[in-house]
């Protein structure tokens, strides 16, 4: 039997925090903050099909995160090395200065990563899993270790939460809302769908859409345009949609494709399923 915990071992808070069901949530809050950056989105809309492989992309995401997080070392190993592969190939045109650019470019990767953690770690705690001000702080260095996978060297990562929010400031002035922006924010809050499914996006996605633009720092919803509910209200639904999600059991939750939780437990045994009350400091 394989007993190789991986790069985040049972023990560390990314372990327990990822088999959250709000994941899905943060992973579009992600999104939507990733979109701010205007060379990080171009890249995006130049070298991808989203539109029209939607789920596909965010199958692929949370693959990669699933995997890093669950997977064995050389699992892991290999998902960063494949990302790494495809980056390298990719090139953009500056919008502004028809100068291409680099999908690579450590600046970009870095804004990437942290609008990510930044997202999950926002919308765990923000919902109600109960993740201590140290538990962040672990989480935000734990962090580091995806961040080597993409191609980052994790010391230029920020570690903590006041690394991470000084990050956010520092950045602050080159985020705008522009034209790719805008397509992105549309294309959230309408992807497409089979007409069979119209109804259920109405339904189900309009909510998660809605419920991560919530979610988004308060400049972010300066900068699209578009208001949002109070603080308080969207704390509020953010707690009691995690509070509905996680009432799903998880042996069912963690049944859904691609299943790495449960094969993570498979190998290691049944004491490893996450749960967050017993993050390790």
């Amino acid at each position: 039997m394989d007993t190789d915990p991986g790069l985040f071992t049972p023990r560390s808070v990314t372990w327990q925090a990822h088999g959250d069901p709000m994941m899905w949530v943060a992973g579009i809050r992600a999104l939507y903050l990733q979109a701010l950056h205007p060379r990080a989105v171009h890249a995006v809309v130049e070298n991808s099909d989203f539109r029209n492989d939607a789920w596909g992309r965010l199958r692929r995401t949370a693959d990669f995160v699933g995997t890093t997080t669950y997977g064995t070392t050389t699992a892991a190993e290999h998902a960063g090395a494949r990302v790494r592969k495809i980056h390298a190939m990719l090139r953009a045109t500056d919008p502004d200065t028809g100068h291409p650019y680099r999908i690579d470019d450590p600046d970009l990767l870095l804004w990437v990563h942290c609008a990510e953690i930044d997202s999950y770690l926002h919308v765990l705690r923000r919902s109600g899993l109960p993740l201590t001000d140290a538990h962040a702080d672990q989480y935000v260095a734990e962090a580091r270790v995806s961040a080597r996978l993409v191609g980052l060297d994790p010391a230029a990562v920020p570690g903590s939460r006041a690394e991470l929010a000084a990050y956010f400031t520092s950045v602050r002035p080159v985020l705008t809302a522009g034209p790719d922006a805008r397509e992105v924010d549309d294309f959230l809050r309408r992807p497409p769908v089979h007409p069979l499914l119209v109804p259920a996006r109405a339904l189900l996605w309009r909510h998660v859409a809605h419920l991560a633009y919530a979610a988004l720092p308060p400049y972010a919803h300066e900068l699209y345009g578009r208001p949002a509910p109070p603080p308080v209200t969207v704390t509020r639904r953010l707690r009691r949609t995690g509070t509905v999600l996680r009432t799903i059991p998880a042996r069912v939750r963690w049944q859904l494709p691609p299943k790495h939780i449960l094969r993570a437990t498979a190998r290691l045994g049944p004491g490893t399923r996450p749960d967050p009350r017993r993050a390790a400091l």
